[in-house]
């Protein structure tokens, strides 16, 4: 049976490693060690992920689930992460934002490579941990904010480039991408996305196609994670030029 990620072939960037240059992530004390980019990254989240899902009540659920996804790294963010440094050059002064920071690694990956990084979540706790996270690691704090992305308060054309990892998880977040890239992304900008291989985010790929984006799958990626592997794609969305989109 052919799979939607078929139309989409991974073009596999000469100077981009099909593999994640690290290990897997492990526990120092109470914080999460990962390493990439030549240098070790310790993350604080919730030691007791258990108690934080006990904690979920009526209250969380709804329109708006509010589920403490944003408490755990994921190996999409791992990714991402190595591709921002390879692309150091490119984002180095240019604004970039990126969507779903959860507990902040990617935001400071592009931070620590000179990127003028704002990052945005939907949880309050969430934008707290990146913050005291990126603190913890980083001299340049990205300018983290409380946020929802269908009613994002930039200014039209803020962003050279947007990214997020993992962050199509459910489909009710698919419909309100299109309009935020639409306006949020700069002429000639570029958005990148790490994603895991789900049947869920299969569709949005050709519906940012049939409204008007290039997109290129980058590569599939093996990542090791703590007892296990995942395979990532790695996703570029572009505008083409002459569009009529944008500022």
């Amino acid at each position: 049976m052919k799979s939607v990620l078929d139309a989409f072939p991974p073009s596999s960037p000469a100077d981009f490693s099909p593999v994640f240059d690290g290990p897997p992530p492990r526990w120092v004390g109470n914080r999460l060690e990962v390493r990439f980019g030549g240098r070790a990254w310790r993350v604080e989240r919730e030691a007791d992920m258990e108690a934080l899902w006990e904690r979920v009540g009526d209250e969380d659920f709804g329109e708006d689930e509010r589920m403490p996804y944003w408490a755990e790294l994921w190996p999409a963010s791992l990714i991402l992460c190595q591709w921002l440094f390879s692309r150091r050059d490119a984002i180095a002064g240019r604004w970039c934002l990126e969507l779903g920071c959860g507990l902040g690694l990617t935001a400071m990956a592009g931070a620590a490579v000179g990127a003028r990084v704002a990052a945005m979540d939907y949880e309050w706790r969430a934008v707290t941990r990146a913050r005291d996270n990126a603190a913890r690691n980083i001299p340049v704090i990205p300018f983290f904010a409380r946020m929802d992305w269908r009613a994002p308060a930039f200014r039209t054309g803020a962003f050279s480039f947007i990214w997020g990892s993992d962050i199509l998880y459910e489909t009710r977040f698919h419909a309100p991408l299109t309009p935020l890239f639409t306006s949020l992304l700069a002429p000639g900008g570029r958005i990148w996305l790490a994603e895991p291989e789900r049947k869920v985010s299969e569709p949005v790929w050709q519906g940012l196609v049939e409204a008007g984006f290039d997109v290129v799958r980058l590569s599939a990626v093996s990542v090791p994670f703590q007892h296990y592997r995942a395979t990532v794609n790695l996703w570029e969305v572009t505008r083409p030029t002459g569009s009529g989109h944008g500022p």
